[in-house]
């Protein structure tokens, strides 16, 4: 089932911006604003509303905040242990969905409903945290109008997604919205130094290219294969110079993100499989009877909607990177290099934008968000790319 409660992110000293330590804000870091809104909420009930929507980029730490608010709703004021349990998602008046496949399903949104209407069994009110709202289709938002329109009196539902825009406008007009700050590059870089140790050269540079990213850049300053493995990529593309290439540097993208979506997914979906056939009573390697042969199947096809979308995931990462490099070239072509992503490309980038005008670049950045939008509609990610490469290496879109 895709509905889940991540882990809370070990406790590490903060950043500058970030809150006071403490139990549970202890783990948002730099949303100062956002948490005083949240902690006045969940001590004065005229200060509370039944449904919130967090918006903020990708790595804001918006599942964070919406985690933490749970805690301080369900638990009294001062009890921390029931605060570490809704923080390590095993309370049973939270309820949590962070969708692993490609969109939120209407029978998971229908399992939350239901949960709603529950009241709460030992905490002072049940939450409803949806991770990943902007995931939804349009009949799957419709699920949800009911319980946002007449909610029980202590249910609070908390969803998270990247805008409201990406929301229905029948669903933003049902939730008070709480709009969180993008960090700055330092921040990011201060905050991996201190949380991993890396020398503070590469997390400036990993927080520079994750784009304040916070999740992302821990894994870039941590990794040093994804550094390679995004260096390569950026470089093979400035590389393209024909359809020849455009296919080559294609089937690359496209191998590199399988194989990182393989690494991502493959021990989880291992562990699963075993613990299934243990709860099954059936011994490793033995023959699996037809009457259960279902629930397999039924694992077996939410490992592959997971899969699907780490590798979407991993492609539209790419796309984000690129995005950022065609965008330094446009600084350098209208003289505001000041603030470079990609400065570690910069005499290739300087010799692009000398030898482009500025429209074809801008040509090159519409293509890769058309891209985008075509992978959103299940395009087939190498004849996507493909086609984005050939308007790199001819300027003209096919």
């Amino acid at each position: 089932m895709d509905a889940a409660t991540p882990p809370a992110p070990a406790h590490a000293p903060e950043a500058r911006g970030a809150v006071a330590d403490g139990v549970p804000w202890g783990d948002v870091w730099g949303q100062d604003a956002a948490v005083a809104t949240l902690r006045e909420a969940a001590s004065d009930p005229a200060s509370m509303t039944h449904a919130w929507l967090i918006t903020g980029p990708p790595g804001s730490g918006r599942s964070t905040l919406a985690h933490a608010f749970a805690a301080a709703l369900i638990a009294e004021p001062g009890d921390e242990r029931t605060m570490q349990q809704v923080l390590a998602g095993t309370h049973p008046d939270l309820t949590a969905l962070r969708t692993e496949g490609v969109i939120i399903s209407i029978k998971d949104a229908r399992s939350l409903v239901e949960r709603s209407y529950f009241a709460p069994s030992l905490g002072r009110y049940r939450v409803i945290v949806m991770e990943d709202a902007d995931r939804m289709a349009e009949r799957t938002s419709n699920v949800l109008l009911k319980a946002l329109e007449e909610p029980p009196e202590r249910t609070v539902w908390v969803l998270c997604a990247p805008s409201d825009a990406d929301l229905l406008p029948t669903i933003r007009s049902r939730v008070r919205t709480l709009r969180l700050r993008e960090p700055d590059v330092a921040d990011v870089a201060e905050l991996i130094v201190r949380r991993s140790g890396v020398d503070p050269a590469i997390a400036e540079q990993a927080a520079r290219h994750a784009q304040r990213h916070i999740g992302m850049a821990q894994r870039l300053a941590t990794d040093a294969a994804a550094r390679a493995r995004r260096d390569a990529t950026l470089r093979g593309v400035l590389a393209v110079r024909g359809v020849g290439d455009a296919v080559e540097v294609a089937g690359a993208i496209v191998a590199a993100a399988t194989d990182d979506a393989k690494a991502l997914t493959a021990e989880r979906d291992q562990a699963e499989r075993a613990t299934l056939l243990r709860t099954l009573g059936i011994a490793e390697g033995a023959a699996i009877p037809p009457a259960v042969r279902s629930q397999l199947s039924a694992l077996d096809d939410e490992q592959k909607r997971r899969a699907t979308r780490s590798l979407r995931d991993g492609i539209d990462r790419v796309l984000t990177d690129l995005e950022s490099m065609f965008r330094d070239v446009l600084m350098i072509q209208f003289g505001r290099d000041g603030d470079l992503i990609n400065r570690e490309l910069e005499s290739d980038l300087r010799a692009l934008a000398t030898a482009w005008a500025p429209e074809r670049t801008l040509t090159v950045v519409d293509r890769i968000g058309v891209t985008r939008e075509n992978l959103e509609l299940n395009a087939a990610p190498a004849l996507a790319l493909e086609s984005m490469l050939v308007t790199v290496a001819s300027g003209r879109t096919p």
